[in-house]
């Protein structure tokens, strides 16, 4: 037989489907013509032994008795015809029992052709006996490239060592485990496999493995993709929750610290001292403020925008914000949909890609913002490890052509702190706040960059039919700061409580203070003047801000509110916590700032209440 002179590498480098049917061809053949040698030799037998009967009978010799003769002559052609018969019955059963073989033959040379997974056999000494088709599918891979071949050679170094391991315990102990390694596609990559050997054995021992390989590159990305946005959320909660009782601490600091600082002649040797812990207090809060920004906990006031507007208007701001070796270029398009997000906090978001942009090119280039519409579609969101939800949206691209970033710093580029500036020269929360800022406007942010290909930001925001609002025109400062209206502060830390009614008074307002919405009800039902404004926190134990604007402005419709706070979680308007309109003091704020706000809610044409 042909078969065996073929040795295991031979097989290897011909097809096994194709060299098998040849095999039984070559096979059948072979046995056609043993079929019919025998039946001519059998023929020629029977024709001896018939011409031999005929001899004996026309010699008529009286030695022989011919009953007998003629009984034994018959009874070999009896044999022979029987002999044939049998041959025959064999033939047919032996072409029955290689039919099945060849249709048993094509059902698994269907399976493995078009199996996803990548099936090898090895042999005890590593080398390869059988790959599938699917090798070359996956890896790029030939059969007759891999024929011959060590398992180990296409395996990447680092993982060497667990899969030679994972086999020698495998034929130790005669049954495989699974385990997970890269492998080197033809291309150069690596592709992550997840393998189960199982084990063939013969005389007790281990003669070949048969590993299954399956490509989850692919869902390890994922993987990874969910696991990076799961640590985003877990940071943005603890820095919401951080930058909320840190606003607190600040906003007395701050309060205070103006105070002391009034209060200090500018040629004492104090008032340095004064001023630089202002000074902290002051960066302290920006940076309170980018922490809310990430983890999605600030105010937003969004309004239905012409992102084309918005990019147009900060056209001559950027330029000035990039250096003059950097091309700033927009491709807007005109047919542009409209949105719904803060202007400011969309304003932000652009400026911080911008500087961006300029630090990753120090030796200039070229920054692009475009805007077009786009749709996602069902197949498009597979692309992400997180719900994202089909529809139209409005796409900002802010590119460069930088020297971009490599896997690991993409993997890493919107968590707070993070930075690959030097010290001293960023804080690491310019992309997290862009981060947060997208993800609260209820849009989607995703970056491509390579090392020396420069990086894109894509920014996904959801489309809105409603009408453009009006653009919002410039508040007038007020002539004075200070008032004698009476206010209800409402605030549940006491020390801001106390904090605040204390600069109030300083302004000239009568204040009543109250440390829950239950208590500020109950005065507002037994103050027998007029309460002219509601100053209140969002978030207290119990009622909270909004609750209680509602129920103070029922009893009370001539009562102004403003809302402080420095952590909400929500927006202003319809669906938010905040009414639309609502005037909103964050935290920390300055004497000023809360002066200002004040005289701007108490002088408004229109009274703006906690209802809608």
């Amino acid at each position: 037989m042909e078969t065996a002179g073929l040795t295991g590498g031979e097989m290897t480098n011909v097809d096994p489907a194709s060299s098998l049917r040849d095999r039984m061809r070559v096979v059948e053949r072979r046995d056609w013509w043993l079929w019919l040698c025998a039946v001519l030799i059998t023929l020629l037998l029977t024709g001896a032994i018939v011409s031999f009967g005929l001899s004996a009978l026309h010699l008529h010799r009286p030695d022989l008795n011919s009953a007998p003769l003629n009984d034994t002559i018959l009874g070999l052609v009896g044999m022979v015809l029987l002999f044939d018969i049998y041959t025959v019955y064999q033939h047919f059963q032996i072409q029955a029992v290689r039919k099945q073989l060849m249709e048993r033959e094509e059902l698994f040379r269907l399976i493995t052709e078009n199996a996803a997974d990548m099936i090898a056999l090895v042999d005890a000494a590593g080398q390869r006996v059988y790959n599938s088709p699917s090798y070359e599918k996956i890896l790029g891979y030939t059969a007759q490239e891999l024929g011959g071949t060590n398992a180990m050679e296409q395996i990447h170094p680092e993982d060497r060592e667990k899969v030679l391991l994972a086999a020698a315990e495998a034929r130790r102990t005669g049954s495989g485990a699974s385990l997970e390694y890269r492998m080197r596609h033809k291309d150069g990559g690596w592709r992550t496999l997840e393998s189960r050997a199982s084990t063939i054995m013969k005389a007790g021992q281990v003669e070949k493995l048969v590993i299954v390989n399956r490509d989850v590159t692919e869902r390890k990305h994922l993987e990874d993709q969910f696991r990076q946005s799961q640590k985003m959320e877990a940071v943005g909660r603890l820095s919401g929750g951080v930058a909320h009782d840190f606003n607190n601490l600040l906003g007395v600091i701050i309060g205070y610290g103006e105070i002391v600082q009034e209060g200090t002649p500018e040629d004492s040797s104090l008032r340095t001292c004064v001023d630089e812990m202002l000074k902290a207090g002051h960066r302290a809060a920006s940076l309170t403020r980018q922490l809310l920004a990430f983890s999605r906990q600030q105010v937003m006031d969004p309004k239905v925008l012409d992102l084309n507007l918005v990019v147009k208007d900060m056209e001559k701001m950027l330029k000035r914000l990039i250096s003059e070796d950097i091309q700033l270029k927009t491709d807007l398009d005109p047919e542009l949909v409209r949105i719904k997000a803060d202007q400011g906090q969309l304003e932000q978001v652009i400026m911080n890609l911008a500087v961006n942009a300029r630090d990753a090119l120090p030796k200039g280039g070229e920054l692009v913002l475009s805007t077009s519409n786009f749709y996602m579609d069902q197949h498009y969101v597979r692309r992400y490890p997180y719900p994202v939800s089909p529809g139209d949206y409005v796409l900002l691209t802010v590119a460069d052509n930088g020297i971009g970033m490599d896997a690991a710093t993409r993997a890493r580029v919107f968590e707070p702190f993070f930075t690959t500036k030097e010290k001293g020269k960023g804080t690491g929360l310019g992309l997290s706040t862009v981060y947060g800022v997208v993800k609260q406007s209820g849009g989607y942010i995703e970056v491509l960059s390579e090392p020396g290909a420069g990086t894109t930001f894509k920014i996904y925001l959801p489309k809105v039919e409603d009408a453009l609002d009006p653009q919002k025109q410039s508040a007038e400062l007020p002539s004075s700061l200070h008032g004698t209206e009476t206010v209800l502060l409402v605030e549940d830390e006491v020390a801001l409580r106390k904090l605040s009614r204390h600069l109030m008074e300083l302004c000239g307002y009568e204040v009543l203070e109250a440390e829950s919405g239950a208590e500020a009800l109950k005065i507002a039902r037994e103050y027998k003047g007029t309460i002219h404004l509601l100053l209140t926190d969002v978030v207290m134990p119990g009622m909270s801000g909004r609750a209680l604007a509602d129920q103070l402005v029922k009893q009370m419709p001539e009562t102004r509110v403003v809302y402080m706070s420095g952590y909400t979680g929500q927006t202003v308007g319809e669906h938010g916590v905040l009414a639309e309109g609502s005037f909103f003091l964050p935290k920390p704020f300055t004497r000023q700032a809360l002066a200002r706000k004040l005289r701007e809610a108490l002088d408004g044409s229109v009274a703006l209440a906690g209802a809608d």
